[in-house]
């Protein structure tokens, strides 16, 4: 039996059925990380502004220390961790490491599942289009340069993104 602060929760994420147990008030970041493991989406800010916790939720990013877990019952959550198949990088992941698109790597998973929700929707953006859509992505190491530069290759197909 549960107790009747906690409600059972069923969330598909990166493909896997995952059934888990939360106080109504705790956070979407809180679960993925602590709950299920998922250290991938970082906390930085805890008030949306950042952009480092950000998730695919039925494929629109959200800002994970913004949602209720509960709010993802049923969804199908993408988190950084699933965009590599195996040992294998996701082309984005792959451009990032090319590119020198990332220094202390802190915002980069917010970073990749923002590339990843554009390239999904438009899969050539020019550069003003990236950079509108990372614009909610806070760096404090890179200056965006390398990270546009990263997602141009992918879109421009050089690593069949």
């Amino acid at each position: 039996m549960i107790d009747a602060d906690v409600r059972a929760i069923a969330l598909t994420v990166n493909g896997r059925k995952r059934h888990v147990a939360v106080e109504p008030r705790r956070l979407l970041s809180d679960c993925l990380r602590d709950d299920l493991g998922l250290t991938g989406t970082n906390l930085g800010c805890e008030q949306g502004v950042c952009g480092s916790c950000t998730v695919l939720v039925d494929g629109e990013s959200v800002r994970s220390c913004l949602m209720f877990a509960v709010q993802a019952d049923g969804a199908e959550i993408q988190t950084v961790e699933g965009l590599a198949e195996g040992a294998t990088l996701h082309p984005l992941q792959a451009a990032f490491h090319e590119h020198h698109a990332l220094q202390c790597g802190f915002c980069t998973p917010g970073m990749l599942i923002t590339a990843s929700e554009l390239l999904e929707r438009n899969p050539q953006p020019d550069e003003a289009e990236i950079r509108d859509a990372l614009s909610g992505n806070l760096c404090r190491c890179t200056g965006y340069q390398h990270i546009v530069d990263a997602i141009q290759a992918v879109a421009g197909g050089s690593h069949g993104g």
